[in-house]
């Protein structure tokens, strides 16, 4: 079931679905937004475009043609030049949500995290332990 909210782009009412996260007036603009990015990039000069110069040429919003990559409405495997930024470092990445860099170094944090969190385990277990003196 869906659950009521109001649209993040012009504030009315409507029912939130998997499928759509704002009104439906807003996903139809959202629409004609999509098929002129995708018109311009299809053109066989524009197909290099990058994400700044696809909002140039069309006057979409930036963070739109994000969306619709993120959400898969735009495939990146036949545009070679479009990507979207990590979300830690702003690197153009063209998969995933963080850049190989930015993956790694919360891999080693996580780690780093885990070792500590084991350390800090067993010495409350040495504090738990009897010791009997003679």
């Amino acid at each position: 079931m869906g659950e009521l909210m109001n649209c993040p782009n012009c504030g009315g009412l409507f029912v939130k679905t998997n499928l759509r996260d704002v009104c439906e007036k807003c996903y139809k603009e959202e629409q004609m937004a999509f098929e002129t990015v995708y018109t311009f990039i299809r053109k066989r000069e524009n197909r290099t475009a990058t994400i700044l110069e696809a909002s140039q040429g069309t006057g979409v919003d930036e963070e739109l043609i994000i969306k619709f990559i993120r959400t898969g409405k735009l495939k990146l495997a036949q545009f070679p030049n479009l990507g979207y930024p990590c979300q830690k470092c702003s690197t153009l990445i063209r998969e995933g949500n963080l850049c190989d860099d930015c993956a790694k170094e919360l891999r080693t944090e996580l780690s780093t995290f885990e070792k500590e969190e084991e350390r800090l385990k067993e010495l409350r277990e040495r504090e738990k332990r009897t010791y009997f003196v003679k």
